[in-house]
């Protein structure tokens, strides 16, 4: 008997393109087909960019789908996956398209199909509206490691318009679907123990001192927090000029930082033009100060790319906003899943069922 189709309103909610990644995910997972209406309605430029063409088409590639829609400017998209085929995929996305963003459409099958998986994709390491790669590294991949042995490296940084970047993904799951996964378990945040960073900026504003006088501000930025502040600083080769810095705080009690559900809070602020590197330092601190100070065990970001994981592994987590990306990956789980989530705005607690 064929499988229904899951059929998903893509202006629901934020009504951004996250829908339309874990929607391919939790397909090429679950071999179950979609369709989705209303793909990205709201924003400026509507429907499909380069970005999102490159997953779906990547997506296709892995297990090849039937596809109707994927274009430019397409505002609606029909996805039936065959079975997992292809997991070792070399992808340019030909823009300053986030690699980080483009992962999060296979991080579900990675994990949890039993297959091994080998991406190499080319775009923007570090841009706007999405995580930078070392926020990828350092936060998010903690969480996943007791699922997979999973691991990514960075090659080249890519920054606004040229992108140019170029990472390389590896992941092999400990599980397969349908076996028992350990949960997620976010609740408490311990102690902050010490924080970590980069301050990073391609070699052209080398002469100018980017990386270092970024990295000095949020020093002193968060000297307040009283604990041991490792941030490193570098430069490297890049087709556009840009600049960064990302912070992660480590928490946890006596015994230090839980392996099995490490406590690792992120944030990050990327370099502008006019913009000068102190301010780029400033912010970056007074986002992860903002994050400690609430008390959450998991920061926004983390939260809603911790749901798909959540829907199929259970668990819980608190996190110190419910955002519009959050709920809408809540959305599209429930769609795929007979799985319901409860949230707690007051407390910014989210789990998977009662």
């Amino acid at each position: 008997m064929a499988s229904r189709i899951v059929r998903i309103d893509g202006s629901h909610g934020e009504g951004g393109g996250a829908m339309l990644r874990q929607a391919l995910g939790f397909s090429m997972l679950l071999h179950q087909p979609f369709v989705m209406d209303g793909i990205r309605v709201g924003r400026e430029r509507p429907g499909l960019s380069p970005q999102h063409l490159a997953a779906v088409n990547a997506a296709h590639r892995c297990c090849n789908a039937q596809v109707k829609g994927n274009w430019a400017g397409s505002t609606s998209l029909s996805f039936a996956p065959g079975p997992l085929s292809t997991t070792r995929l070399d992808v340019d996305i030909g823009t300053a398209g986030s690699v980080t963003l483009f992962l999060q459409s296979f991080l579900l099958p990675s994990l949890f199909s039993g297959k091994e998986f080998r991406i190499r994709v080319r775009g923007g390491t570090d841009v706007r509206w999405s995580v930078p790669v070392d926020y990828f590294i350092r936060v998010l991949l903690p969480q996943l490691r007791k699922y997979a042995d999973v691991d990514l490296r960075l090659i080249r940084r890519g920054f606004y318009p040229k992108g140019g970047g170029e990472v390389l993904f590896t992941c092999k799951g400990k599980r397969s679907l349908g076996e028992d996964h350990p949960r997620v378990s976010l609740l408490e945040r311990g102690e902050v123990f010490k924080v970590g960073g980069a301050s990073y900026a391609s070699a052209f504003l080398q002469p100018s001192m980017v990386a270092e006088r970024q990295a000095e501000a949020a020093r002193l930025s968060l000297s307040r927090l009283g604990v041991a502040v490792d941030l490193q600083q570098s430069y490297a080769a890049s087709a556009s000029p840009g600049s960064g810095v990302s912070l992660w705080a480590v928490c946890g009690g006596e015994e230090g930082l839980d392996p099995l559900n490490p406590v690792v809070l992120g944030a990050s602020s990327l370099g502008e033009r006019q913009l000068r590197a102190e301010a780029v330092g400033e912010e970056a601190a007074a986002a992860l100060m903002a994050v400690v100070a609430s008390g959450a065990a998991c920061d926004e970001h983390l939260a809603d790319q911790l749901v798909p994981v959540m829907a199929l592994a259970g668990g819980a987590l608190r996190t110190c906003r419910v955002t519009p990306h959050l709920r809408s990956n809540v959305y599209v789980a429930e769609r795929f899943l007979d799985e319901r989530f409860v949230i707690d705005e007051d407390e910014g607690v989210v789990r998977r069922g009662v």
